[in-house]
């Protein structure tokens, strides 16, 4: 976010935490993007915070976030002090999860895949409303196609990145016997190591898809660990990952650090994906 805007979602951060009873005298920003996510102190609670534009997306995930606990889901919980719904302050949408303290260095990828497999157990035990991976796509690729969304894409960038979408969408949806709920995005920074074990978080990108649309976000080798998963089709949705990773970049109003760098770098890494394909 703009700074304006980051100084505005701080305070209806702070201003719903203050209304749950929980003391925020401090703010340290954990991430700023499209929306931010905030640890107020002392109360010790993280805030996420998005613009009201993204209100469905935010009440989407605490419906999620409440299915997956009960399911006994490795996710990150709401807080339990709070009230467990999204609120609405100065055109931001405000939710209260638990801040957990990280219990070392990033997840090893056997862990990765035992707490992904355990993951997709509990998805298949809830019953959401998601959308398609391929409904995800369809997004990314108008992006790309409008050249109001994306007017410093090149031309030659619009037709390599046109082409990987479509044809590796129609080829991940031809077959849906396999697909079930997914988390989306389970990429390591999604993946919190905590004294409780390794839990996911942001769990707005819910989805329907085959396993191996998440696998291809984690560790190459935790797919070694991931019993019956299909490596062929792992490479082609991890070439379908970056090929979206570089549409959202593309975007005129894109915020994401580094844009200018991962505009290019997305690009590439698309090519080595499909090269190894």
């Amino acid at each position: 976010m703009e700074p304006d805007d980051l100084r505005r979602a701080v305070e209806a951060g702070r201003t719903v935490a203050s209304e749950q009873g929980l003391q925020a005298d401090e703010v340290v920003v954990v991430h700023n993007s499209d929306r931010v996510v905030l640890r107020l102190l002392p109360c010790d609670v993280l805030a996420r915070v998005a613009p009201s534009a993204q209100l469905p997306d935010s009440v989407f995930e605490v419906e999620v976030a409440h299915r997956l606990t009960d399911a006994d889901a490795p996710v990150g919980a709401l807080d339990p002090r709070a009230d467990p719904r999204v609120q609405v302050r100065d055109s931001f949408a405000v939710s209260l999860w638990t801040y957990y303290e990280p219990a070392g260095p990033e997840v090893v990828p056997a862990d990765y895949a035992d707490a992904l497999m355990r993951h997709h157990t509990a998805l298949r035990r809830i019953d959401v409303t998601a959308p398609h991976v391929t409904d995800r796509v369809a997004r990314a690729l108008a992006a790309v196609d409008d050249r109001e969304q994306s007017p410093e894409l090149s031309d030659a960038g619009r037709r390599f990145l046109h082409g990987t979408l479509s044809g590796l969408s129609a080829e991940i949806g031809a077959d849906r016997a396999r697909d079930q709920l997914l988390h989306g995005e389970p990429h390591p920074g999604n993946l919190l190591n905590t004294r409780h074990g390794p839990l996911f978080v942001d769990l707005a990108t819910c989805c329907r898809g085959p396993v191996e649309f998440d696998l291809a976000h984690g560790p190459e080798e935790a797919a070694e660990h991931y019993a019956g998963a299909d490596p062929a089709l792992i490479h082609r949705c991890r070439a379908l990952n970056w090929a979206m990773f570089s549409a959202w970049r593309w975007r005129r109003d894109d915020q994401m650090p580094d844009r200018d760098h991962w505009r290019t770098e997305g690009l590439d890494r698309v090519r080595a994906a499909l090269d190894r394909m």
